[in-house]
């Protein structure tokens, strides 16, 4: 058990789940729950996939690259990073092979509503970051723009590639992720495995870097992974379905996995077992409040919260 919803003394819900820490050696530190259960990694994958893309040529700055490790909120600073993404090498957002979308931000669908706009797009999926890089990287490598989500393109095999390699073995079969693109599988301690990879391997260090520097670009400000980012020496990343990775510097990789899918447990847990393992000091455990204990509300006031139920094993 992750997590458990208590309203005015009662527990109305609880929430089931996982979660594995792995050390930059490989060697499985502490967990809890079942870590043989396999889950779709969903967008905890984008720091590999936009690392493939970089290594392709896709000749991403910083900000870039944190837009392309993005669940982004679609705020105006995310969609004029992702326009300038397909500007630079002469596409526009015509190219975007993600589904039509509303942004996921707090008040960026209103703004776009209130200007007139009437039709979601493309370029205001949150992955759309994601996919401007694939298509930079495409345009570097001379390889065809359509079809790139592809499982057959160039740029998917060699993200299918470095997939297998993080992972240490076969992820088993391949899905279609919400934006279209591969999904590939995990378990809690393969996924931990693999950010405790993106923690300390060399080759990832820009994405780490991007997403530890900019947490607002790769998320959205008030969201768990960009809370964690802050707060900590540590790149965070969500993905849907309530998984959640953190790549805590030269240390570890942690994975929460929520087998129900409710996002208002992910960052409880993962807070507890970050705080389990001592890695987080007075001023973060302040700062990480909000998500370590969200509120519950009744009539607009605190009626309880979403507590932890997190005890880890060593």
């Amino acid at each position: 058990m992750l997590a458990r919803v208590v309203r005015n003394g009662l527990v109305e819900a609880v929430h089931d789940g996982v979660v594995a820490a792995v050390g930059v050696d490989g060697r499985l530190l502490a967990s809890s729950g079942d870590l043989e259960r396999p889950f779709f990694l969903r967008s905890t994958l984008k720091p590999l996939q936009a690392t493939v893309s970089q290594e392709s040529g896709a000749g991403l700055s910083r900000e870039q690259m944190a837009l392309a490790c993005a669940s982004h909120g679609g705020h105006p600073v995310h969609i004029a990073v992702v326009r300038e993404m397909l500007a630079e090498v002469g596409l526009d957002e015509s190219a975007l092979r993600c589904p039509p979308a509303w942004p996921l931000g707090e008040g960026a669908k209103e703004r776009l509503i209130a200007v007139g706009h009437r039709e979601p797009q493309p370029v205001w999926h949150n992955c759309s970051g994601k996919h401007a890089a694939m298509l930079r990287a495409c345009v570097a490598a001379g390889w065809p723009t359509d079809g790139y989500l592809d499982r057959g393109h160039p740029l998917q095999q060699r993200i299918g590639e470095t997939v297998r390699d993080v992972l240490k073995g076969d992820p088993g079969p391949v899905g279609v992720d919400g934006c279209g693109v591969p999904a590939f599988r995990a378990t809690a301690r393969s996924m931990a495995r693999a950010y405790a990879t993106l923690a300390s391997d060399p080759r990832f260090v820009p994405a780490w870097l991007a997403m530890h520097c900019r947490p607002a670009l790769t998320s959205d400000t008030g969201r768990a992974d960009a809370q964690i980012a802050r707060w900590l020496e540590a790149a965070a990343k969500l993905g849907a379905e309530a998984c959640l990775g953190v790549a805590v510097r030269n240390r570890m990789g942690l994975a929460v996995k929520v087998w129900d899918g409710s996002s208002r447990a992910v960052g409880v847990a993962m807070v507890a077992a970050l705080e389990q393992l001592g890695l987080v000091s007075g001023a973060a455990r302040r700062g990480l409040s909000a998500i370590s204990h969200p509120q519950v509300l009744g009539g607009g006031v605190p009626q309880g919260a979403v507590e932890s139920m997190v005890k880890m094993a060593w």
